[in-house]
Protein backbone atom coordinates (compact mmCIF):
# COMPACT_ATOMS: atom_id res chain seq x y z
CA UNK A 1 0.00 0.00 0.00
CA UNK A 2 1.38 3.79 -1.08
CA UNK A 3 2.35 5.72 1.96
CA UNK A 4 1.59 9.20 1.64
CA UNK A 5 4.76 11.53 2.49
CA UNK A 6 3.81 13.96 5.09
CA UNK A 7 5.31 17.57 4.14
CA UNK A 8 5.84 19.30 7.80
CA UNK A 9 4.30 22.46 7.64
CA UNK A 10 6.00 25.46 9.49
CA UNK A 11 4.18 28.51 11.28
CA UNK A 12 5.57 31.46 12.19
CA UNK A 13 4.24 32.87 15.51
CA UNK A 14 2.57 36.21 15.64
CA UNK A 15 5.14 38.86 16.80
CA UNK A 16 8.19 36.89 15.59
CA UNK A 17 10.57 39.00 12.59
CA UNK A 18 10.77 36.63 9.84
CA UNK A 19 14.44 35.90 8.68
CA UNK A 20 14.86 37.31 5.25
CA UNK A 21 18.98 36.32 5.34
CA UNK A 22 18.43 33.01 4.13
CA UNK A 23 15.60 33.64 2.55
CA UNK A 24 15.98 32.66 -1.31
CA UNK A 25 16.38 35.07 -4.03
CA UNK A 26 14.20 35.37 -6.95
CA UNK A 27 16.54 35.69 -10.46
CA UNK A 28 16.31 38.98 -11.66
CA UNK A 29 15.34 38.15 -15.05
CA UNK A 30 12.45 36.42 -13.71
CA UNK A 31 10.88 39.77 -12.70
CA UNK A 32 12.23 42.31 -14.90
CA UNK A 33 13.14 43.47 -18.50
CA UNK A 34 16.51 42.55 -19.59
CA UNK A 35 15.51 43.04 -23.41
CA UNK A 36 13.56 45.37 -24.16
CA UNK A 37 10.90 45.20 -27.25
CA UNK A 38 11.22 47.58 -30.15
CA UNK A 39 9.13 50.68 -30.03
CA UNK A 40 5.22 50.27 -30.90
CA UNK A 41 3.64 51.36 -34.71
CA UNK A 42 3.46 54.85 -35.13
CA UNK A 43 -0.59 54.48 -34.67
CA UNK A 44 -0.37 53.76 -30.99
CA UNK A 45 1.54 56.72 -30.26
CA UNK A 46 -1.25 59.17 -32.59
CA UNK A 47 -3.84 58.21 -29.99
CA UNK A 48 -1.53 58.69 -27.09
CA UNK A 49 -0.67 62.38 -28.42
CA UNK A 50 -4.41 62.64 -28.75
CA UNK A 51 -5.19 61.98 -25.47
CA UNK A 52 -2.52 64.07 -24.46
CA UNK A 53 -3.85 66.99 -26.02
CA UNK A 54 -7.13 66.70 -24.79
CA UNK A 55 -6.25 67.01 -21.33
CA UNK A 56 -4.12 70.24 -21.99
CA UNK A 57 -7.04 71.93 -23.31
CA UNK A 58 -7.53 74.87 -21.30
CA UNK A 59 -11.43 74.95 -19.15
CA UNK A 60 -11.71 78.49 -20.08
CA UNK A 61 -12.00 78.09 -23.90
CA UNK A 62 -15.28 78.01 -25.46
CA UNK A 63 -15.80 74.53 -26.50
CA UNK A 64 -12.55 72.82 -24.15
CA UNK A 65 -15.63 70.14 -23.98
CA UNK A 66 -16.42 69.43 -27.46
CA UNK A 67 -12.90 69.81 -28.34
CA UNK A 68 -11.61 67.03 -25.46
CA UNK A 69 -14.70 64.73 -26.18
CA UNK A 70 -13.06 64.47 -30.17
CA UNK A 71 -10.31 64.32 -29.21
CA UNK A 72 -10.32 61.11 -27.05
CA UNK A 73 -12.74 59.70 -29.43
CA UNK A 74 -10.06 60.06 -31.80
CA UNK A 75 -7.43 58.64 -29.70
CA UNK A 76 -10.02 55.34 -28.61
CA UNK A 77 -10.22 54.93 -32.36
CA UNK A 78 -6.59 54.88 -33.04
CA UNK A 79 -6.20 52.52 -30.32
CA UNK A 80 -8.63 49.83 -31.92
CA UNK A 81 -6.87 50.17 -35.27
CA UNK A 82 -3.82 49.72 -33.41
CA UNK A 83 -4.89 46.95 -30.99
CA UNK A 84 -6.79 44.86 -33.81
CA UNK A 85 -3.79 45.41 -36.99
CA UNK A 86 -0.67 45.50 -35.11
CA UNK A 87 -1.29 44.20 -31.39
CA UNK A 88 -3.86 41.32 -32.41
CA UNK A 89 -4.89 42.09 -28.55
CA UNK A 90 -8.92 41.41 -28.18
CA UNK A 91 -9.14 42.87 -24.72
CA UNK A 92 -7.23 46.08 -25.78
CA UNK A 93 -9.87 46.30 -28.57
CA UNK A 94 -12.72 45.85 -26.64
CA UNK A 95 -12.39 48.10 -24.25
CA UNK A 96 -11.32 50.42 -26.34
CA UNK A 97 -14.47 50.19 -28.25
CA UNK A 98 -16.63 50.94 -25.36
CA UNK A 99 -14.71 54.36 -24.64
CA UNK A 100 -15.36 54.95 -27.74
CA UNK A 101 -18.97 54.59 -27.92
CA UNK A 102 -19.10 56.39 -24.51
CA UNK A 103 -17.17 59.69 -25.96
CA UNK A 104 -18.67 59.83 -29.25
CA UNK A 105 -22.06 59.93 -27.59
CA UNK A 106 -21.01 62.68 -25.28
CA UNK A 107 -19.64 64.43 -28.05
CA UNK A 108 -23.28 64.22 -29.79
CA UNK A 109 -24.56 65.81 -26.65
CA UNK A 110 -22.40 68.20 -26.46
CA UNK A 111 -22.96 69.40 -29.93
CA UNK A 112 -26.68 69.28 -29.47
CA UNK A 113 -26.73 71.80 -26.61
CA UNK A 114 -24.85 74.38 -29.06
CA UNK A 115 -26.92 74.00 -31.45
CA UNK A 116 -28.39 77.43 -32.76
CA UNK A 117 -31.69 78.37 -31.08
CA UNK A 118 -33.64 80.03 -33.72
CA UNK A 119 -36.40 82.91 -32.29
CA UNK A 120 -39.22 83.53 -33.93
CA UNK A 121 -39.38 86.81 -36.20
CA UNK A 122 -41.40 88.31 -33.59
CA UNK A 123 -40.07 87.83 -30.87
CA UNK A 124 -36.17 88.24 -32.04
CA UNK A 125 -36.37 92.14 -31.02
CA UNK A 126 -37.57 91.40 -27.52
CA UNK A 127 -34.92 88.86 -27.12
CA UNK A 128 -31.87 91.30 -28.28
CA UNK A 129 -33.26 94.16 -26.39
CA UNK A 130 -34.76 93.31 -23.30
CA UNK A 131 -33.08 89.24 -22.28
CA UNK A 132 -30.12 89.00 -24.68
CA UNK A 133 -28.00 92.28 -22.65
CA UNK A 134 -28.78 90.36 -19.36
CA UNK A 135 -27.15 87.06 -20.81
CA UNK A 136 -30.24 85.17 -20.50
CA UNK A 137 -30.12 82.02 -22.85
CA UNK A 138 -31.61 81.84 -26.26
CA UNK A 139 -32.58 78.20 -25.05
CA UNK A 140 -34.08 80.04 -21.99
CA UNK A 141 -35.73 82.08 -23.40
CA UNK A 142 -37.46 79.95 -26.06
CA UNK A 143 -38.84 77.63 -22.94
CA UNK A 144 -40.13 80.94 -21.32
CA UNK A 145 -41.81 81.96 -24.75
CA UNK A 146 -42.60 78.57 -25.94
CA UNK A 147 -44.61 76.92 -22.89
CA UNK A 148 -47.62 78.96 -21.41
CA UNK A 149 -48.12 82.30 -23.44
CA UNK A 150 -49.22 83.34 -26.62
CA UNK A 151 -48.94 86.31 -29.13
CA UNK A 152 -52.73 88.05 -29.01
CA UNK A 153 -53.22 91.37 -31.44
CA UNK A 154 -55.71 94.55 -30.75
CA UNK A 155 -57.05 96.53 -33.41
CA UNK A 156 -57.18 100.51 -33.03
CA UNK A 157 -59.13 101.75 -29.79
CA UNK A 158 -59.94 98.13 -28.72
CA UNK A 159 -59.09 97.87 -24.70
CA UNK A 160 -56.50 96.23 -22.74
CA UNK A 161 -58.10 96.36 -20.13
CA UNK A 162 -60.65 98.91 -18.73
CA UNK A 163 -61.15 100.58 -15.10
CA UNK A 164 -62.70 99.60 -12.46
CA UNK A 165 -64.07 96.16 -14.61
CA UNK A 166 -60.70 94.14 -16.00
CA UNK A 167 -59.41 91.95 -13.04
CA UNK A 168 -55.56 92.28 -12.76
CA UNK A 169 -54.72 88.47 -11.60
CA UNK A 170 -55.28 86.78 -15.04
CA UNK A 171 -51.61 87.74 -17.16
CA UNK A 172 -48.87 89.58 -17.73
CA UNK A 173 -48.08 90.89 -21.05
CA UNK A 174 -44.81 93.11 -22.72
CA UNK A 175 -45.96 94.79 -25.87
CA UNK A 176 -44.46 93.89 -29.38
CA UNK A 177 -45.82 95.94 -32.21
CA UNK A 178 -48.04 99.17 -31.64
CA UNK A 179 -48.73 101.72 -29.50
CA UNK A 180 -51.12 101.64 -26.61
CA UNK A 181 -52.66 104.60 -24.40
CA UNK A 182 -53.00 104.72 -20.85
CA UNK A 183 -55.41 107.01 -19.02
CA UNK A 184 -57.56 107.71 -16.00
CA UNK A 185 -60.89 108.93 -16.03
CA UNK A 186 -60.40 110.20 -19.31
CA UNK A 187 -57.33 111.83 -18.23
CA UNK A 188 -54.30 111.02 -20.55
CA UNK A 189 -51.13 109.58 -18.38
CA UNK A 190 -48.45 107.57 -20.35
CA UNK A 191 -48.11 105.70 -23.88
CA UNK A 192 -46.54 102.23 -24.02
CA UNK A 193 -43.98 101.24 -26.54
CA UNK A 194 -43.08 97.89 -27.91
CA UNK A 195 -40.90 96.13 -25.59
CA UNK A 196 -42.39 97.14 -22.42
CA UNK A 197 -44.77 95.56 -20.22
CA UNK A 198 -48.23 96.88 -20.82
CA UNK A 199 -49.86 95.62 -16.74
CA UNK A 200 -46.28 95.63 -14.34
CA UNK A 201 -47.14 97.90 -11.73
CA UNK A 202 -50.71 95.74 -11.32
CA UNK A 203 -48.16 92.59 -11.53
CA UNK A 204 -46.03 94.27 -8.85
CA UNK A 205 -48.59 95.54 -6.74
CA UNK A 206 -50.82 92.59 -6.72
CA UNK A 207 -48.43 89.77 -5.65
CA UNK A 208 -49.71 90.13 -2.22
CA UNK A 209 -52.85 91.41 -2.86
CA UNK A 210 -55.01 89.55 -5.41
CA UNK A 211 -58.73 90.32 -6.53
CA UNK A 212 -58.04 93.51 -7.36
CA UNK A 213 -58.85 95.58 -10.41
CA UNK A 214 -57.42 97.96 -12.76
CA UNK A 215 -57.94 101.36 -11.56
CA UNK A 216 -56.86 103.09 -15.24
CA UNK A 217 -57.68 102.29 -18.68
CA UNK A 218 -55.52 100.68 -21.42
CA UNK A 219 -56.54 101.02 -25.18
CA UNK A 220 -54.65 100.52 -28.19
CA UNK A 221 -53.39 103.60 -30.14
CA UNK A 222 -52.79 101.30 -33.07
CA UNK A 223 -52.86 97.78 -34.63
CA UNK A 224 -51.19 96.23 -31.77
CA UNK A 225 -49.31 92.76 -30.99
CA UNK A 226 -48.21 91.69 -27.47
CA UNK A 227 -46.76 88.58 -26.22
CA UNK A 228 -48.87 87.33 -22.92
CA UNK A 229 -48.47 85.28 -19.96
CA UNK A 230 -51.28 83.11 -17.48
CA UNK A 231 -49.54 84.89 -14.64
CA UNK A 232 -50.32 81.73 -12.66
CA UNK A 233 -48.43 79.19 -15.09
CA UNK A 234 -46.03 82.01 -15.26
CA UNK A 235 -45.00 82.18 -11.33
CA UNK A 236 -44.44 78.44 -10.89
CA UNK A 237 -42.17 78.36 -14.03
CA UNK A 238 -40.18 81.48 -12.76
CA UNK A 239 -40.30 79.66 -8.79
CA UNK A 240 -38.39 76.64 -10.86
CA UNK A 241 -36.10 79.44 -12.36
CA UNK A 242 -34.23 81.38 -10.05
CA UNK A 243 -32.21 83.57 -12.45
CA UNK A 244 -35.32 84.19 -14.87
CA UNK A 245 -37.22 85.18 -11.60
CA UNK A 246 -34.35 87.75 -10.72
CA UNK A 247 -34.51 89.08 -14.39
CA UNK A 248 -38.39 89.24 -14.17
CA UNK A 249 -37.63 91.36 -10.81
CA UNK A 250 -34.89 93.41 -12.42
CA UNK A 251 -37.05 93.88 -16.17
CA UNK A 252 -40.09 94.92 -14.38
CA UNK A 253 -38.93 97.32 -11.66
CA UNK A 254 -36.73 99.09 -14.46
CA UNK A 255 -40.21 99.06 -16.40
CA UNK A 256 -41.99 100.46 -13.71
CA UNK A 257 -39.27 103.42 -13.20
CA UNK A 258 -40.19 104.24 -17.20
CA UNK A 259 -43.58 104.68 -16.37
CA UNK A 260 -42.83 107.34 -13.54
CA UNK A 261 -40.59 109.15 -15.72
CA UNK A 262 -43.51 108.95 -18.50
CA UNK A 263 -45.62 110.14 -16.05
CA UNK A 264 -43.82 113.34 -15.55
CA UNK A 265 -43.44 113.82 -18.87
CA UNK A 266 -46.11 112.31 -21.11
CA UNK A 267 -44.60 113.75 -24.11
CA UNK A 268 -41.98 110.83 -23.93
CA UNK A 269 -41.47 108.80 -27.42
CA UNK A 270 -40.62 105.43 -27.78
CA UNK A 271 -36.67 106.64 -29.23
CA UNK A 272 -36.15 108.54 -25.46
CA UNK A 273 -37.42 105.38 -23.62
CA UNK A 274 -34.77 102.80 -24.93
CA UNK A 275 -32.08 105.77 -23.69
CA UNK A 276 -33.96 104.87 -20.12
CA UNK A 277 -31.49 102.41 -18.77
CA UNK A 278 -31.71 102.90 -15.51
CA UNK A 279 -31.14 101.20 -12.83
CA UNK A 280 -35.00 100.06 -10.78
CA UNK A 281 -34.67 101.89 -7.23
CA UNK A 282 -36.84 101.04 -4.40
CA UNK A 283 -39.43 102.59 -6.62
CA UNK A 284 -40.28 99.10 -8.55
CA UNK A 285 -40.62 98.01 -4.66
CA UNK A 286 -43.68 99.85 -4.32
CA UNK A 287 -47.15 99.52 -4.92
CA UNK A 288 -46.83 101.26 -8.28
CA UNK A 289 -50.27 100.95 -9.29
CA UNK A 290 -51.20 102.85 -5.74
CA UNK A 291 -48.75 105.72 -7.59
CA UNK A 292 -50.21 105.93 -10.98
CA UNK A 293 -54.26 105.54 -9.69
CA UNK A 294 -54.41 106.49 -6.00
CA UNK A 295 -55.66 109.56 -7.45
CA UNK A 296 -59.05 107.20 -7.02
CA UNK A 297 -58.63 107.36 -3.33
CA UNK A 298 -58.29 111.08 -2.92
CA UNK A 299 -60.55 113.66 -2.74
CA UNK A 300 -58.15 116.06 -4.00
CA UNK A 301 -57.06 113.82 -6.88
CA UNK A 302 -58.66 115.60 -9.67
CA UNK A 303 -56.80 118.72 -8.85
CA UNK A 304 -53.45 116.99 -7.78
CA UNK A 305 -53.42 114.98 -11.37
CA UNK A 306 -53.93 118.67 -13.29
CA UNK A 307 -51.11 119.65 -11.55
CA UNK A 308 -48.97 116.81 -12.01
CA UNK A 309 -49.61 117.09 -15.85
CA UNK A 310 -48.74 120.33 -15.93
CA UNK A 311 -45.08 120.22 -15.36
CA UNK A 312 -42.55 119.99 -17.65
CA UNK A 313 -39.09 117.33 -17.72
CA UNK A 314 -36.82 119.32 -16.37
CA UNK A 315 -35.02 118.54 -13.23
CA UNK A 316 -36.32 120.96 -10.97
CA UNK A 317 -40.20 120.52 -12.24
CA UNK A 318 -39.79 117.11 -11.96
CA UNK A 319 -39.60 117.06 -8.08
CA UNK A 320 -41.45 119.77 -7.54
CA UNK A 321 -44.30 117.99 -9.64
CA UNK A 322 -43.66 115.02 -7.72
CA UNK A 323 -44.16 115.99 -4.83
CA UNK A 324 -47.36 117.56 -5.91
CA UNK A 325 -48.45 114.20 -7.18
CA UNK A 326 -47.63 112.43 -3.79
CA UNK A 327 -49.43 114.88 -1.87
CA UNK A 328 -52.38 114.64 -4.21
CA UNK A 329 -52.63 110.84 -3.69
CA UNK A 330 -51.72 110.63 -0.38
CA UNK A 331 -48.53 108.39 -0.68
CA UNK A 332 -46.80 108.34 2.19
CA UNK A 333 -43.62 110.58 3.29
CA UNK A 334 -41.42 107.53 3.13
CA UNK A 335 -42.21 106.63 -0.38
CA UNK A 336 -41.90 110.28 -1.42
CA UNK A 337 -38.29 109.96 0.15
CA UNK A 338 -37.42 106.85 -1.64
CA UNK A 339 -38.34 108.49 -5.20
CA UNK A 340 -36.46 111.56 -4.16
Amino acid sequence: MNSTEIIPLTVTPLGVIPDFKNATLVPFNDTACENWKEIHHLVFHVANTCFAAGLVIPTTLNFHMIFLRSLLTIGCAMFIIWATFFRCAVDIMIWNTVFLVVNFLHFIYLVYKRRPIKIEKELSSLYKRMFEPLHVPPELFKRLTGQFCNIQTLKTGQAYAAEDKTSVDDRLSILLKGKMKVSYRGHFLHNIYPCAFIDSPEFRSTQMNRGEKFQVTIVADDNCKFLCWSRERLTYFLEAEPFLFEIFRYLIGKDITNKLYSLNDPTLNDKTSKKMDRQPSLCSQLSVMQMRNSMASSSDSEDGLQQFLRGTSSASSLRNNQREFYNACGVGRMQHDAFC
